[in-house]
């Protein structure tokens, strides 16, 4: 019989507690969970009204994985859902996370969070801007690290300020804040940073995803700046050998970095960082912070 654990009044039915999710660690699915609540508060601050997709991998990295945008088949009624339109399917329903028995809830699946850059309150128009900085083998982290500092300065001459944190993979994400702006608009502007990156660190970035031009190159993705498009939400778990976090990081990191493993964050490892730290992604929560793209943009 499964344990029933309350959280915040909602009664939860934990399954396989001891079951080990990341064989290379021997973590369990237990100590999973205990990571999403003891992380719960700046991981619901960076979900809050955004419609989630879940990149479930109940067996483990090596098992089955499925991507899913739909509600999942027996959520509870009191986890928030909302009407999401769709141009060519019509709309759907994705959950929203928006309190603690709701990611316990979630977290009991086994997933992967990913959002868009846009609320369930204006679908489409985005309020943060996302530059995805892929490397291609052999290049890792180290390159994404000479490209994210250039994009930077590049974003700053336009008056937009990113906030960096590792994939949880291999590479780099850019986050923005943005005033509201449709998806399409963001898309463009994001395209053209990423061909000025090409132009300006020549051997180094590519703007184009075709894969033969990325072998040793480190690929600018915009495309996730598209309205249909999500991203690895800040503190998510990722479905890898190992249980590495998407995490923030600051800028001098980002400098100092010379060795992949000096931005390879397990999820053990975010709770002294939030102590030591703070979010570092809490800017991105300000609507203050947020600033107009250019206007030619």
């Amino acid at each position: 019989m499964s344990p029933i654990t309350v959280v915040e009044g909602r009664r939860l039915s934990l399954t396989n507690l001891d079951k080990v999710i990341y064989p290379e660690t021997g973590t369990t699915k237990g100590e999973v969970l205990h990571y999403w609540t003891t992380t719960a508060e700046p991981l619901l601050a960076h979900l809050h009204d955004r419609p989630l997709s879940f990149l479930r991998y109940p067996d483990g990295p090596d098992g089955q994985r499925f991507f899913t945008k739909n509600v999942p088949p027996g959520t509870p009624s009191w986890v928030q859902t909302c009407e999401v339109p769709h141009t060519t399917s019509g709309p759907t329903r994705q959950v929203l996370l928006q309190d603690l028995p709701s990611l316990v809830w979630a977290a009991n699946l086994v997933v992967e969070l990913h959002a868009p850059q846009w609320t369930h309150t204006a679908p489409g128009v985005a309020d943060r801007l996302v530059l995805d900085l892929d490397p291609g083998t052999p290049a890792t982290v180290v390159e994404c690290c000479t490209a994210a500092r250039w994009l930077r300065d590049r974003l700053a001459a336009d008056g937009l300020e990113a906030h960096a944190k590792t994939s949880g993979s291999k590479g780099l994400h850019l986050v923005v804040p943005i005033e509201p702006t449709p998806s399409e608009r963001a898309t463009a502007y994001a395209r053209t940073l990423a061909v000025e990156a090409a132009g300006a660190l020549r051997g180094l970035v590519v703007h184009k995803m075709t894969r033969s031009l990325r072998s040793g190159k480190v690929f600018v993705d915009f495309s996730q700046n598209a309205a249909a498009k999500t991203t690895a939400v800040a503190y998510t778990l990722r479905a890898r050998a190992v249980p590495t976090v998407s995490t923030p990081v600051t800028w001098d990191e980002v400098a100092d970095c010379t060795d992949p493993e000096q931005l390879a964050f397990r999820f053990e490892e975010i709770a002294p960082r939030l102590a030591h730290h703070g979010d570092l992604h809490a800017p991105l929560l300000d609507p203050d912070r947020a600033r107009p793209l250019p206007r030619a943009a």
